[in-house]
């Protein structure tokens, strides 16, 4: 490998620094005199760094930032008694609960690797992820019904570089994934804030043609697809930033292409299958096929994690039925990239998507204001996960289907109509 074949050292330092302000200025919205909850991989230390430092020069009256090691992570698999995967630092998550509540914002910087718990024990795994979820519920409750300004923002692991470029050398591999993580962020725009500005206006005009339109549902249709997915009583598209029940505007995810709402628990009736890997927990499920019945799924297969899927349909009622579906056309920037990124936050902004699990009350019109009983009425789901996972690709065709039971092409091969 040759310097020549790596960015220039000062030119990505300063694109990071970049990708760092636009993680709070454009990500967060962040407020004078908010805290800030960061979680980073500990390899992701200089960028979490750089975005302390942008939160305080935002005013920030304080941020804390908690580490992950995935080595750590594999040394309790490989060593750690039966019953550790029983358990959780249930403290912990009480107190982000506890952060979000007195106010402070929360910003996760993600960079696994896609396949860290490929080896483990898919019984082990469930379990381990089961006893997370149930403890993290509270502040997920926080996060999903939009109570707080939240985002994500990637950063560029060599574990996950190698996943994505396993014929480069490491460092090639890096420079490659944080160029694309880069422009996907439009960090290399002249002034990335304006043109945060003006893609979240165009995502906000689609959300809005929807509404107007105001589906019954969606049918999905393509090679191994045959979806319906029936829309939420009052439901409401969103794209791009939002406002969060505190005021301040935020996008919860850096890259974002999507437009998406949530669809009734109840209504889903079809087969479809993954258009793109899913990489959960450190597991990569490949090839899903799944068919659903009055709105749950009843049959599930993958060529790849099959048994890791079947525990995660195991989490609990709402684990086998939707909480959000999502549009994002074939011709996305990162679908043109060409690139799997085996990272959620990533493919799903290349693909049209569903998500198992639950779902957000700001996608139901005054839902943030509704008891859980009232959501529930409207065909929200409830669960301790929200999984997301692409059928979307440029031989899937969507229509719209009215209240009146007509149906109108709102996709063809992947692309708005």
């Amino acid at each position: 490998m040759t310097v020549q074949s790596l960015p220039d050292a000062r030119s990505h330092e300063a694109r990071l620094d970049r990708l760092a302000e636009i993680a709070v200025r454009v990500g967060l919205g962040l407020a004078p005199g908010q805290e800030l909850v960061i979680t980073a991989p500990i390899e992701g230390v200089g960028l979490a760094r750089l975005v302390t430092e942008h939160a305080y020069r935002a005013g920030a009256s304080l941020v804390t930032t908690l580490f992950e090691d995935e080595e750590s992570t594999l040394l309790r698999y490989r060593h750690a008694p039966d019953e550790s995967f029983d358990k959780v630092n249930a403290w912990l998550y009480e107190g982000m609960a506890a952060a979000y509540r007195s106010g402070a914002a929360r910003l996760a910087i993600r960079g696994s690797n896609p396949a860290l718990l490929a080896e483990q024990d898919p019984a082990k795994v469930a379990r381990a992820n089961r006893a997370m979820a149930r403890a993290y519920r509270p502040a997920l409750d926080l996060i999903t019904q939009y109570t707080i300004n939240w985002s994500i923002v990637p950063f560029a692991s060599p574990a996950w570089a190698r996943a994505m470029f396993p014929d480069e050398p490491e460092g090639v591999a890096v420079a490659r994934l944080w160029d694309a993580i880069f422009a996907s962020a439009r960090v290399d725009a002249s002034d990335p804030v304006a043109a945060w500005e003006a893609h979240n206006r165009e995502l906000q005009t689609r959300a809005g043609l929807l509404n107007a339109k105001a589906y019954a549902a969606l049918r999905f249709r393509g090679p191994g697809t045959d979806l319906t997915v029936g829309l939420s009583d009052g439901h409401e598209w969103l794209g791009g930033s939002t406002r969060a029940q505190n005021g301040l505007v935020c996008n919860p995810n850096i890259p974002t292409e999507e437009v998406f709402t949530t669809p009734h628990k109840d209504r889903v009736d079809g087969h479809v299958s993954s258009t793109k890997p899913l990489s959960y927990q450190g597991t990569l499920i490949q090839d899903i096929r799944v068919r659903f019945e009055g709105g749950r799924i009843v049959e599930a297969q993958a060529r790849t994690g099959e048994a890791v899927l079947r525990k995660v349909l195991e989490t609990d009622e709402g684990a086998a039925r939707l909480g959000e579906v999502a549009l994002v056309p074939f011709s996305s920037p990162i679908s043109k990239s060409g690139l799997l990124f085996y990272n959620t936050l990533f493919d799903e902004n290349a693909a049209s998507h569903i998500a198992l699990g639950q779902a957000y009350a700001s996608c139901i019109r005054g839902g943030t204001d509704m008891s859980a009983d009232e959501l529930a009425g409207r065909g929200a789901n409830t669960s301790l996960i929200h999984i997301d996972w692409m059928i979307g690709s440029d031989q899937v065709d969507v229509d719209g289907i009215t209240g009146e039971g007509s149906s109108e092409p709102v996709m063809r091969g992947g692309e708005w109509v």
